[in-house]
């Protein structure tokens, strides 16, 4: 039995015709917890079912984020809005971007970064939600962003030093940039706030066509006693 909980990601799930309410009935009858990225009109609808909001997104954009201290300010007042509204309707995680690089290099990026994440991480303790900096990939999904290797990500976390401010470890993403995900994993889970999936190449099913092996690594996962949601943002082939 797995320690952790599963959550999706809607944008990926609810395509090509696919009815909201039918997709909230379906993955809560087959034991999903959390669906993640939603619209507020499908909030009343997923917490009926039994289900959560496991992830929003906790400012704007991804490529103009958090490596830019002009950005400070103005992400400062949209974190802290979304923390009231996590906080109010039980949502336990927001996510949050380092933003391109734009020719930044990576050392005053880590370090504008966690000067962001510093100015709001005390409203997040009180809020009881995690900020999790998403790694994302650089070379095929999204040019020139900047947390896009683990341990550029776990350097900000440590400088952060807060509970309440996390990685978001996506398994597709780095798989492309890295490899070594077990391994990965288990050196730096107490510093992994949450995960998502996705299969490589293609970005869809958790299947035989694509290179990760999914088994063990969500055996290491809870075997490492992860105990939050691990995310399915593939985007599925069929129905």
């Amino acid at each position: 039995m797995s320690s952790f909980k599963q959550s999706f990601a809607w944008w990926s799930f609810c395509r090509k015709g696919v009815d909201p309410q039918q997709l909230i009935r379906e993955a809560a009858r087959i034991g999903y917890k959390g669906v993640e990225m939603v619209d507020k009109q499908h909030w009343p609808a997923i917490h009926d079912a039994g289900m959560q909001i496991a992830t929003i997104g906790g400012h704007g954009t991804l490529q103009d984020g958090l490596n830019k201290r002009e950005n400070h300010a103005r992400i400062e007042d949209e974190i802290n809005k979304n923390l009231d509204l996590a906080k109010t309707n039980g949502i336990q995680a927001l996510i949050v971007f380092s933003g391109n690089r734009c020719g930044l290099d990576d050392y005053r990026g880590m370090d504008n970064t966690a000067e962001g994440l510093i100015r709001v991480k005390t409203a997040a303790e009180r809020a009881g939600v995690t900020l999790v900096l998403e790694l994302l990939n650089s070379k095929v999904d999204h040019k020139d962003y900047q947390c896009d290797h683990t341990m550029w990500g776990v350097n900000v976390i440590k400088r952060v030093d807060s509970p309440r401010v996390k990685l978001l470890y996506d398994i597709y993403h780095m798989q492309i940039m890295e490899g070594d995900v077990i391994r990965t994993i288990k050196e730096n889970v107490q510093h992994i706030g949450h995960f998502h999936t996705a299969g490589n190449p293609g970005r869809n099913d958790l299947d035989s066509e694509q290179e990760i092996f999914y088994k063990p690594i969500c055996a290491a996962i809870s075997a490492a006693g992860y105990s939050g949601y691990v995310g399915q943002e593939f985007i599925p082939k069929a129905d």
